[in-house]
C-alpha cells in the first residue's frame, strides 16, 4: 500500500505554492451572500462532523455567511451524494465526500448512481487521518498476532465494527480477515458512534475506527487499541505498533475527506470556495485543533485533488478485485 501521508503532505505543499491566483482573483466578488450548506454523509457526532463544525466557525467570521451541516448518514454515502446532485449548481450547496464514496463505491457496487467526477467538481482536499483496529476489553489479546490466534479457535464467532457498510473501516476488516486467514464477522454500523458505543459495550470484539474516537474509551482502560493502520506509529499512542511493524503492509490506510460541489457548478463559485476553505485550513488554529483528532488538513487545488482520486481509485480498484468484496444492492 502506498504511504497516504506522504501524498496529502505534497499535495498540501503545491497548495501553499501559490497555485491558487484564479480562485484569489475570482474571490473579490459577492459570492457567497446567503447561507451554503454542505450535506456530511455521517451522523451528527462523528469526528469528521466536529472537524467540520471546527471550520463552520471561522467560515462564518470570514464570509459573514453561515456553513450549514446537513447530516444525511446511511447508503455508503449514497444517500448524501444523491441529495447533492440534485440540488441546484450555484456553489450555495456543497457535499463532503470521502474515501468510501469516491474511491470505494464504484468498485464496489456494481450500479452506482453517480459518477465521482462526472457528478461533481473538487472544491479541495480537506483532511486525512489514519485508523485504529481497538478491542473491547473482552478479547484476550494485546497486539495482532495474538488477536489473529485468538479470532482462528472461535471460528464464526469473532466480530468486528465498520462505520457503515463498503467503507473504509469495513473494507480494513475485509483485508485482514484474506491476509490472516480468519473469518471475523463484519457488523455495520450507521456511523461512528454507535460502533464506537457496541464496541465499549461488548456487543462487537473489534472495530476499525478514527483513533479520536476511541481515545478517551482507552485512557479510561475500557479498550485496547491492537493496530494504528497509518505507516508510522501515532504520536497519541506511540506504544501501539503499526500494522507493517505487525507483519501487515497491506493495512497502511490513510483515509481522506475532500469537499466538492455539483458538476456544473460556475468556476467563479469554485474559486472562491477553494480560496476560503485553503485559508482556513492553513490556519495554524485548525491545525492544532484537528491534532486531538489525529486529522491532517490537507488544502488542495481542485486539479490536485482530481489527481489524487484517480490514484487513489486505482489503489483501492487493485484491493477490491484482490478481496472479491461486492457491495450487497
Amino acid at each position: 500500500m502506498m504511504n497516504r501521508r506522504d501524498t496529502f503532505r505534497q499535495l498540501g505543499a503545491l497548495a501553499l505554492l501559490g497555485s491558487l491566483p484564479i480562485a484569489r482573483a475570482q474571490a473579490q466578488g459577492s459570492f457567497p451572500d446567503k447561507p451554503v450548506r454542505i450535506v456530511v454523509p455521517f451522523a451528527a457526532g462523528n469526528t469528521l462532523d466536529t472537524a467540520l463544525r471546527q471550520v463552520a466557525e471561522v467560515f462564518d467570521k470570514n464570509t459573514g455567511q453561515p456553513l450549514l451541516i446537513d447530516n444525511r448518514p446511511g447508503g455508503s454515502g449514497i444517500i448524501a451524494a444523491q441529495n447533492v446532485m440534485g440540488a441546484p449548481a450555484d456553489g450555495y450547496t456543497l457535499l463532503l465526500a470521502n474515501t468510501s464514496m469516491f474511491t470505494i463505491n464504484p468498485h464496489t457496487f456494481s450500479k452506482l448512481p453517480y459518477d465521482p467526477e462526472k457528478n461533481f467538481r473538487p472544491v479541495t482536499n480537506f483532511l486525512g487521518a489514519s485508523m485504529v483496529m481497538a478491542v473491547n476489553n473482552n478479547v484476550p489479546a494485546n497486539n495482532i498476532k495474538e488477536f489473529v490466534a485468538w479470532t482462528k479457535s472461535r471460528p464464526g464467532k469473532v466480530s468486528f465494527a465498520s462505520f457503515t457498510a463498503g467503507n473504509s473501516s469495513h473494507f480494513a476488516g475485509v483485508i485482514l480477515n484474506q491476509r490472516a486467514g480468519i473469518d471475523m464477522l463484519h457488523v455495520p454500523f450507521n456511523g461512528t458512534p454507535p460502533a464506537v458505543t457496541n464496541l465499549v459495550g461488548g456487543e462487537v470484539d473489534a472495530a476499525f475506527l478514527p483513533l479520536q474516537a476511541v481515545k478517551p474509551h482507552v485512557d479510561a482502560g475500557k479498550v485496547k487499541v491492537l493496530a494504528v493502520t497509518s505507516p508510522q506509529r501515532s504520536p497519541q499512542l506511540p506504544q501501539v505498533a503499526t500494522f507493517r511493524e505487525q507483519g501487515y503492509p497491506d493495512l497502511d490506510i490513510y483515509i481522506w475527506a475532500a469537499i466538492v460541489a455539483p458538476a456544473a457548478t460556475p468556476d467563479a463559485a469554485i474559486g472562491r470556495l477553494n480560496a476560503e476553505f485553503v485559508k482556513i485550513l492553513r490556519t495554524p488554529e485548525i491545525r492544532e485543533k484537528w491534532k486531538v483528532f489525529d486529522f491532517e488538513p490537507l488544502p488542495s487545488t481542485p486539479q490536485e485533488f482530481t489527481q489524487f482520486e484517480r490514484a487513489d481509485s486505482k489503489r483501492w480498484a487493485e484491493a477490491v478485485k484482490i478481496s472479491g468484496f461486492k457491495a450487497s444492492e
